[in-house]
């Protein structure tokens, strides 16, 4: 087995290794937590089963094929794909499918499959911001040809998901202003951009409280019930419904779960397979297994921050650690949020969710990571030969 993924996978072993087992979960699982979909939606769980099977080989292609590619050429592909992202978003800002009450969804035609727009958005501005901070390292100093050109992107994109995600805009503002501190950004001019962050936000919101029929903000109620929510008692039972469900399903898992296919509160808690994934991860599996589970996430950020920090390139050094940051940050976020930490948001485990555009760039993250990867093992043998 490890001389097959030597031979055919190069790159980092441990990401591969780590990265196929998930996928490999992610099949199990997703069987075993569909059953409120089935029952609301109808259809069988073999459909969903398939359905999620196809992001799969479509996740583990986007692998394959970009750890395949020269590494180069991600940096120089990086605008074009933000000017992209900025296009797909206003697509769906006027015309995506609405989904759970939020538009925030683009149907792929012929195939049935639904993209999320803000999905592949994150990781493009990831990629541009790497890409503005090595032009402009030596301009950070300079609010107009330094700083500006840094902080336009992020609105945009921060301003553009914002209208139906307020959980990943305000993820994507978080993390990009830990990309721009890892890129030696001055922390005066990081803080005056978190308040000029923060201050708009503000605006928006006395905005659509000062005129609600301009509808400004139309899942603005379902943030406010939900930040008021996770702050309240456990007696009002059927606003924090969810919440409460979650973290009886954690408590009935024990420390070694109630056994694949077993979980019973996953039959009523929505989203099981998504939002709710480590609530019904550890009732089945449980709090042995979920330890094991974010052991190996941490892992796989050690791993990626690892080759980030080996790269003498300093685009891929910024492109590894936002990337590493934001895996990490999705996950933790659904762990807190099924144990009652945080309320109740839209962030899904990476690579175990049931599928769809946050599975497929997930695995085009890792593509990318292991391209840099490739790129580090060729310099190195390389170097060896010489010697």
């Amino acid at each position: 087995m490890k001389k097959l993924l030597i031979t055919y996978l190069k790159g980092d072993l441990v990401i591969w290794i780590i990265t196929l087992l998930f996928l490999a979960l992610s099949i199990v699982t997703v069987y075993s937590f569909v059953p409120i979909l089935v029952k609301m939606e109808g259809s069988s769980p073999f459909h969903y089963l398939f359905k999620h099977m196809i992001y799969v080989v479509m996740g583990f292609s986007c692998i394959y094929f970009l750890h395949k590619m020269d590494a180069k050429y991600f940096s120089q592909i990086a605008k074009f794909a933000y000017y992209f992202a900025v296009a797909l978003l206003i697509f769906t800002f006027f015309f995506g499918k609405e989904v759970n009450g939020a538009g925030r969804w683009v149907s792929i035609p012929v195939i049935g499959l639904t993209f999320q727009s803000s999905d592949f958005a994150k990781l493009a501005l990831f990629l541009y911001l790497s890409r503005l901070l090595v032009r402009k390292k030596d301009k950070l100093n300079d609010w107009k040809e330094g700083i500006l050109p840094l902080m336009i992107p992020i609105v945009v994109i921060c301003g553009l998901i914002f209208k139906d995600n307020l959980s990943t805009s305000l993820l994507v503002f978080a993390l990009s202003m830990a990309v721009l501190f890892i890129g030696r950004v001055p922390m005066s001019k990081l803080l005056t951009m978190g308040g000029v962050g923060v201050l708009l936000l503000l605006v928006v919101i006395a905005i659509h409280t000062a005129i609600p029929q301009a509808n400004l903000l139309p899942r603005f109620e379902t943030w406010k019930n939900r930040i008021t929510n996770s702050a309240s008692t456990e007696q009002n039972v059927v606003e924090n419904a969810q919440a409460l469900d979650a973290r009886r399903a954690i408590h009935a898992g024990s420390w070694v779960g109630l056994g694949v296919g077993d979980g019973k509160l996953k039959e009523y808690l929505p989203e099981a397979y998504a939002d709710f994934y480590y609530a019904s991860f550890v009732e089945e599996f449980g709090f042995v297994s979920a330890v094991i589970l974010s052991f190996l996430y941490m892992i796989l950020l050690f791993r990626i921050i690892r080759i980030g920090l080996k790269s003498e390139n300093l685009f891929e050094t910024y492109v590894c650690l936002a990337i590493g940051l934001h895996l990490l940050a999705q996950a933790s976020i659904n762990m807190l949020v099924c144990t009652g930490t945080f309320p109740v948001t839209g962030q899904n485990m990476p690579f175990l969710a049931m599928g769809g555009s946050a599975l497929i760039m997930a695995c085009v993250s890792i593509g990318i990571i292991q391209s840099f990867a490739v790129k580090q093992a060729k310099a190195l043998s390389a170097e060896t030969q010489e010697i």
